[in-house]
């Protein structure tokens, strides 16, 4: 019986893409590996959003090579740069082409290579309409789309994933139908921006959120990334749907930058202002809204005032979590061609907003102490202890629970990055 496994580095998108393949090589008849080490094929599902990123992926696949692994590649990496990849992998798959899994190791065995990275004007099946291997847990991820509208002179992922494309409501609706009845409690909607999801079908995601919070049940839904500039065209209609009990009041909103100059370098198709607006319009309606934000420094042409814009800006929106990343050039990309920023000077950037997003979120946490919290039990932590969600999403690690339990908790310590508590009854 040959054995594999699959490796899904990245975003929940790739996470869901990873069960899928599991679930069609089950049918096939492959047998599914426990760990790389007992595998006969290991499938390493990609990630290429920064260049730090990109060099782990290609270090790991010649690992595994080395160690007697036969690989395939799959995922973002393939469509960013190739050429990073050994050329000994035993076959190469897109995003679009996870579907011919099966097809690859069929081929690996006969002593063939399959290579199928097809672009999605060429290839874009419907991922929905494919299994998933149904894994144990409490949280199940549900792609809503593939894609997005924006073009960000910075993004390589775009190359793989291609131009918006949103699955049918009534698909969602079935797969979170599916995974509440198999015992799930969190639904997790995925995809590369959900604020764009139906603009190419006639809907957006405040309806698809309508109907989802319409099915019976006591579940929680947490609503992926979206871009500002999407959000603003429905934003009162989302808000709306927010409001839902079983929403968690987890916003994760973007900015990039704190500055309009190099909001426009970037490609970003809204303002500081318009970023600030929709912030403070959820923050009026949504009480303990844990808001979210990426921001990149060291983008081409941000200079010094630019940087203390987005220091100034995060003073004033304290977000509750900040995503920093230190700008890395991607292939093919408009902003890899311009005048970069030295390292050093993007290092220094990243370390002072780190410090700074650390801060304040020691601050926000502090008020949550003594609290009594609504918390969705996960399961065993990776700090030790029980791990939860509250109401707004914040982590928080429990002295004891059972995974799938609702129900509220004391919070009786805040850290930057994580609470503690106590369940209460």
């Amino acid at each position: 019986m040959v054995r594999v496994y699959v490796e899904s580095y990245g975003c929940t998108r790739n996470r869901a893409d990873g069960e899928i393949m599991e679930a069609l090589l089950l049918k096939a008849g492959y047998e599914l590996a426990e760990t790389p080490e007992n595998a006969d094929y290991v499938v390493v599902n990609t990630c290429a959003v920064k260049d730090p990123t990109e060099h782990k992926m290609a270090r790991r696949i010649r690992e595994l090579i080395d160690s007697g692994r036969r690989v395939i590649a799959t995922g973002c990496l393939v469509h960013v740069n190739p050429d990073v990849i050994d050329p000994r992998v035993s076959g190469i798959l897109g995003v679009k082409s996870l579907d011919r899994i099966v097809e690859a190791i069929n081929a690996a065995e006969r002593g063939g290579k399959l290579v199928s990275v097809e672009g999605w004007r060429e290839r874009n099946p419907d991922k929905l309409e494919l299994p998933r291997l149904w894994k144990s847990g409490v949280a199940f991820v549900v792609p809503i789309s593939e894609g997005c509208l924006n073009a960000c002179t910075y993004c390589a992922t775009r190359f793989a994933r291609g131009v918006l494309k949103s699955y049918k409501p009534e698909l969602v609706v079935k797969w979170v139908k599916e995974a509440l009845a198999r015992g799930y409690r969190e639904i997790q909607l995925s995809s590369e921006d959900t604020g764009c999801y139906g603009f190419d079908i006639g809907t957006n995601l405040a309806k698809l959120l309508d109907e989802i919070t319409a099915i019976e049940g006591d579940f929680r839904v947490r609503v992926g990334m979206m871009n500002p500039n999407h959000v603003l065209k429905f934003l009162d209609e989302l808000i709306e749907v927010y409001q839902d009990p079983k929403i968690y009041k987890f916003l994760h909103l973007p900015v990039q930058s704190g500055d309009d100059d190099v909001l426009r370098r970037m490609g970003r198709t809204y303002t500081v202002e318009e970023f600030e607006g929709i912030v403070r319009e959820f923050r009026g309606k949504i009480p303990g809204l844990n808001l979210n934000t990426d921001i990149i420094v060291g983008f081409p042409g941000e200079s010094d005032e630019a940087f203390q814009n987005t220091v100034d800006l995060v003073s004033r929106v304290r977000p509750d979590k900040i995503n920093v990343s230190r700008y890395s050039p991607r292939p093919g990309t408009i902003a890899a061609k311009w005048k970069q920023i030295p390292g050093w000077k993007a290092k220094e950037r990243s370390r002072i907003l780190h410090r700074l997003r650390l801060q304040i979120a020691y601050e926000i946490n502090q008020a949550y102490l003594g609290r009594k919290v609504e918390v969705l039990v996960h399961g065993a932590g990776e700090k030790g202890g029980v791990e939860g969600r509250t109401f707004n999403y914040k982590d928080i690690i429990l002295d004891s629970g059972e995974a799938g339990m609702l129900g509220a908790a004391e919070v009786t310590w805040a850290g930057s990055t994580y609470l503690r508590g106590t369940l209460l009854g």
